[in-house]
Order: C-alpha cells, then sequence, then structure tokens
C-alpha cells in the first residue's frame, strides 16, 4: 500500500502526525477526523489516537477538515456533489472518504452536504490470493455455485470477494477464466477513480461502477453476458428481486451480506426465503477476530457444514 498517497490525501498537520507515527497501513483500516475530537485510527482488533509530541491527543479543527476536503476533491468539491450526496467519495488508489454534516433536502430527496463535521478515510485492502482455499468450495469445472459470504463489519468479506472476482476471471488452477459481471454500488469492490479500476478484478470483468444493484444486474444481464455476476452487500428489497432474475436468467451469483451467524442472518425475512428456496448453495462465514479473513465455516444448501477454520 502507497503510504505517501494515503498521507497526501490530508491537511498538514494531520499528514505530519501520519508521518511521525510510522504507520503499518497493511494493518490500518481507518483514519477518521472528527471537529474538536481525537483523530482515531483503525486497527485489526482495535482503535488508536494519534498523540502530539507533549503525548496530548491531537484534536482535530475545521480547518483541518476543510483541508482534507480540499485535497480529497481536488479543489473542486462541487465535481464531486453527486458522490458527496451518497455520502461519500472515491479517491486514487480505491480508498473511499466518508462524510457526514448538515443533510441539504430538496423534499424527500437528499440534495446535498454543508457544514462537514467528520470525514473518514477508508483503506481498500486487496489482498491478492485470499481466496485460494475457499474457490474450491465453490467453483469446479463443471460448476459455479450460487454464493453468499456473511460477515460482521469489517471481517475481510469484500475483500475475499474481490479475490474470487479476480481469480474467477483470470482463471485459476486448471479451471478456465469466465466472464464476470460487477455491480459496485458503493465503488469498494474495484474502487474506480476517474473510471478506471485501482483494484484488479480480472481480465474478463466489467464493471458498473457507483450503480444500484438491482438495476446494475438486470443492466449485465441484458448487455454483457456475464457467467457470474457479483454485488457486495445485499439488503434492499429490490436486490433481492433482481437476484431472482439473476438466477432464472442462468447466471451465478456471488454476493456479500452482513450477519454474525447462520441463525442471525435467516432472521431476516428476505434471507430466510432465499433459504428456504435454496438459492445460494453455498453459504460462507467470517468471524471477527484478532486480523480479518477468517473463515469460521462453509455450508451448503442444506446447512451441512463442509469445512471450518480455514
Amino acid at each position: 500500500m502507497d503510504a505517501n498517497q494515503i498521507q497526501n490525501l490530508f491537511a498538514s498537520n494531520v499528514r505530519q502526525l501520519l508521518v511521525d507515527a510510522d504507520l503499518d497501513y497493511d494493518k490500518l483500516y481507518e483514519i477518521r477526523l472528527r471537529v474538536g475530537r481525537p483523530l482515531f485510527l483503525t486497527y485489526d482488533g482495535g482503535e488508536c489516537f494519534l498523540r502530539q509530541k507533549d503525548t496530548e491527543p491531537y484534536l482535530v479543527t475545521r480547518e483541518d477538515l476543510k483541508e482534507t476536503l480540499e485535497y480529497v476533491s481536488g479543489y473542486s468539491l462541487y465535481a464531486y456533489e453527486d458522490e458527496i450526496r451518497q455520502g461519500f467519495l472515491s479517491v486514487q488508489g480505491g480508498h473511499r472518504v466518508g462524510v457526514t454534516g448538515k443533510v441539504i433536502l430538496d423534499g424527500n430527496h437528499i440534495r446535498g452536504m454543508k457544514y462537514i463535521s467528520c470525514i473518514n478515510v477508508r483503506l481498500a485492502h486487496e489482498i491478492q490470493g485470499c481466496a485460494e482455499e475457499v474457490l474450491p468450495y465453490i467453483q469446479t469445472r463443471e460448476q459455479i455455485m450460487h454464493t453468499l459470504i456473511v460477515s460482521p463489519p469489517r471481517c475481510g468479506k469484500t475483500t475475499l470477494l474481490r479475490d474470487i472476482i479476480r481469480q474467477m476471471s483470470n482463471g485459476w488452477g486448471n479451471i478456465s477464466g469466465v466472464t464476470v459481471g460487477v455491480v459496485d454500488e458503493r465503488s469498494e469492490l474495484a474502487g474506480c477513480y476517474q473510471g478506471i479500476p485501482q483494484n484488479d478484478l480480472g481480465m474478463r470483468t466489467d464493471i458498473l461502477d457507483g450503480c444500484p444493484k438491482a438495476e446494475g444486474m438486470q443492466m449485465l444481464i441484458r448487455s454483457m453476458s456475464p457467467v457470474v455476476v457479483a454485488v457486495d452487500e445485499l439488503g434492499k428489497e429490490e436486490d433481492f428481486k433482481a437476484v431472482e432474475s439473476v438466477i432464472h436468467c442462468g447466471c451465478r451469483l456471488i454476493a456479500t451480506a452482513h450477519g454474525a451467524s447462520m441463525e442471525e442472518t435467516l432472521s431476516q425475512p428476505f434471507f430466510r426465503k432465499l433459504w428456504e428456496a435454496r438459492v445460494f448453495q453455498r453459504y460462507i462465514f467470517l468471524g471477527k477476530h484478532e486480523r480479518a479473513g477468517i473463515v469460521e465455516g462453509i455450508y451448503d444448501e442444506n446447512g451441512k457444514c463442509l469445512c471450518t477454520g480455514l
């Protein structure tokens, strides 16, 4: 990971603190700035805040946020109005900058945001090869299984999905690559910056960036002839209707969802419906551990455990 690229996103005071701290960016997930509050870092397994030389926590100023926003937007916030309306901006390197503040409404629709009070930089972690132990359970030479990856937040499901897409697209072992269509609604999987993917999703992958999942799945099926459709974080009612369309069109589906366990996931009505219809043939559960990406179990459509502890 390019430390200079990340540090240069921040105001000069914050940047100097990051330089002096000599951080391991491969283990760093978030850098969060709140006006009048300490500068927080989220690491594998915990969080900390940066201190000034006198050992007092550094308190973020409004000027820090203003300067950081200028760097993140290339001194043109106007050009990023559509992204800010969604609550985040995508930057070079595939990283995502979340913002909160005073929301401006136009009737029931969000028109924009002002008086930004918090910036959260979520670092994109691309770990090529992390899906190697999982792939044999979801893809053979004859078949690709409809797969749902489930985990609590910050446990590696997006990172795992990203590498599954890359390897299915390129081919792995003695299995040939296939065309993969990705709906990257929140610009996290490909991490597109000005339309160019910052993460490697493979040579046969087509990406719809910033597109709602339900509409995007339909668009890919109509126009790109994917063998596999991949989406991150199913959750809305319209997502599940689109899932049924993908299945009925003969495409294979790889998706993720929030959940701490099989029971919690299936307590949600839409997932319960998919479970009862035996839509997903593989369920991969990641647990909350000191490092992300620990597979606690892989199950088939009947709930039979195929493996644990990868």
